[in-house]
């Protein structure tokens, strides 16, 4: 019996384009986005599949995005989006400070045990989250200036 791993290596190229990283985590693009897919051992007999999907990165964090993105956080019905505010470097600081609003990415987390799940069920979740973070993602773009 293939390992959950090997699954999502088998089952996600017939929908998504995927590149197998040397670490074993494979990562997918959707719809203007990229993700990083990875089966994590909690404990003897559950795996969790934990998918990263960076929806935005350098998006300018004007109130209005802040506030969308807060929404989208609220709403989103798969995962948790987090905002990581970006600082600039030490020397750069004084310059930016005048020159530049503060960016940050965005990005979508979310887990869940797949062990379980038939090949179509993991396939379709993980579209179904990937979705989402392309919802999120056309939100938060959409505030930009």
């Amino acid at each position: 019996m293939p390992s959950l791993q090997q699954r999502l290596a088998s089952i996600l190229p017939d929908v998504l384009s995927v590149e197998q990283e040397p670490d074993g985590a494979l990562t997918v693009r959707h719809n203007g986005t990229f993700a990083s897919l990875r089966v994590v051992s909690i404990t003897e007999g559950l795996e969790l599949v934990s998918l990263t999907q960076i929806l935005a990165w350098d998006l300018p964090l004007t109130r209005k995005i802040r506030d969308r993105a807060a929404k989208q956080a609220r709403d989103v019905n798969f995962g948790a989006v987090t905002v990581l505010e970006k600082t600039a470097a030490r020397g750069a600081a004084k310059a930016a400070a005048k020159t530049a609003s503060k960016t940050g990415d965005v990005m979508l987390r979310y887990n869940f045990p797949g062990a379980g799940l038939s090949d179509d069920a993991l396939r379709t979740l993980i579209l179904l989250v990937l979705d989402t973070g392309v919802q999120v993602r056309d939100a938060l773009i959409a505030a930009v200036p």
